[in-house]
This record gives C-alpha cells, structure tokens and sequence, in this order.
C-alpha cells in the first residue's frame, strides 16, 4: 500500500488544525484527504473519499463520533479524539483500538501511528467488534466520562484550559464564567450543562450558579445572616453557599 488516506473530523476549526500538524510531522506520508466540523460531514467524506483512517471527535453536533463509526461499520479505522478522560482510555489501549485525549501529544500520536501502520501492513481486519463492545460499554458508563479541558474562545482561536486550572465557575445568562488564577473567561456553556459534565468528587455545586474547585477551599465560615461563605486559596472572592447545599460541609 504506497498511499494512505484519513479524515479528520472535529467541530473546532483550530483543533482540527493542530491534528493535522502534529500528524503531518510524525506521518508526513499520510494524505489527508478531507477535514468535516460535524458528525454528518464526516460520514460524507468518508462515503466520498473511502480512506483508511477516521480521526473522529467524540462530542460533534449532528452525529456523534461513535454514532459515525457505527454508521460506517468497519469502513476504516477509527481512531476516537476528545477532550474527556476515562477508564475508556486504558480499555482502548488494552484491545488495541485508538482513542487520544486532547491536547494530543506528539509522543502519544506517535504510538498511534505506529499501530495504525502495523495494522495496514499486516491487513489485520478492523476490530469492528472490538470497537462496538468498547462503545457500548463507554455508552453505559457515560458517567464516568469527565471533562478534563474547557475551551476558552480567544478571538478566531481556542485555548484549552485544564480544569484542575479552575478556581470555580459562575453561572452568567445563558454562559458561565471560568474563574482560574490568570482571570476570567466566558464559554458558551451553561452551569447546568458543566454540572453534568465535571467530576463531582472535585467539583461541588454549592449554589444554583456557582460550582467551585475543592481543591480552591481555604475554608468556611457563617456569615452574620447565617449563611455559608466560601473563602478561597490564591483568590480574594467569596462564595456563598444556598443552604441547599451546606450539607456538603457538614462533615468537615
């Protein structure tokens, strides 16, 4: 086989660029033969161009990453990208079927890319039951999914921030504020949807809009109204905490 083709499928412009960097220096021989920013694009693409490799963002509107392998059952190889950890990871790893965490690492790239090529060389099928099994299974723990960066929109850009970088989040309008110690931003994402989102053993909704880091505690205290007030480590902002939610306190 003397050409190898791919899609790339992500819904933010930017990170579909930076996959396609970091491939073309640790496989500058793989042709890329379409980018789609949505789950129906990337079906397009591959019916069009038949590649040999699918680089699918999990999360994209329309069809999801997994519902795109799915659809396309075994057409190619797929190799899952996304921003969330989980156990789904190791299981990946250990069945030989690709999934990489965002931001993806060269040295991470790198080992896909030499097992992407040990399969195309050998002509080993693709573990399409391996891969449905591994979807399945993703699917029925989708709680144990965490969101391990937000997306901080900069201009015509996207900043990845880590949320263990996180301070708290505040509910505004429709969007939330990310509170970190180099200031503030705003996602177009809402308390509601993060709430579902983050892991709640690190993060705890101490108020209808506000979820704050544990780890950002310092410690807490009544107020003279008698309510829950929050002081935080390396910020000068208090929280309150809604008696809804002061039992998370009361064991400590």
């Amino acid at each position: 086989m003397t050409e190898i083709r791919a899609i790339i499928a992500d819904d933010e412009a930017l990170l579909r660029q930076f996959l396609r960097a970091r491939l073309s220096e640790v496989w500058p021989e793989l042709i890329i033969s379409g980018e789609a920013q949505n789950g129906e694009q990337a079906l397009d693409l591959i019916e069009r161009h038949h590649p040999h490799i699918a680089f699918l963002d999990i999360r994209m509107p329309g069809l999801t990453g997994m519902e795109v392998a799915d659809k396309i059952a075994g057409a190619c190889r797929v190799v899952f990208v996304t921003a969330y950890d989980a156990y789904a990871v190791e299981a990946f790893d250990k069945e030989a079927v690709d999934y990489l965490l965002k931001p993806v690492s060269n040295e991470r790239l790198q080992k896909t890319v030499i097992r992407l090529k040990e399969g195309l060389e050998t002509g080993a099928a693709v573990p399409v039951e391996t891969l449905r099994r591994l979807m399945i299974r993703i699917s029925d723990e989708g709680g144990s999914r965490r969101l391990r960066y937000v997306r901080i929109h900069e201009g015509d850009g996207v900043r990845l921030v880590p949320v263990d970088e996180v301070i708290y989040f505040k509910a505004q309008d429709k969007y939330t504020l990310v509170i970190t110690q180099d200031g503030e931003s705003l996602i177009r994402k809402s308390i509601r949807e993060l709430a579902g989102e983050l892991d709640p053993e690190r993060f705890w909704q101490i108020h209808r809009g506000t979820i704050v880091n544990v780890g950002s505690i310092d410690r807490v205290s009544r107020s003279l109204t008698g309510k829950g007030v929050i002081r935080l480590k390396g910020c000068s902002d208090t929280l309150t905490v809604s008696n809804r939610h002061m039992h998370l306190f009361r064991q400590m």
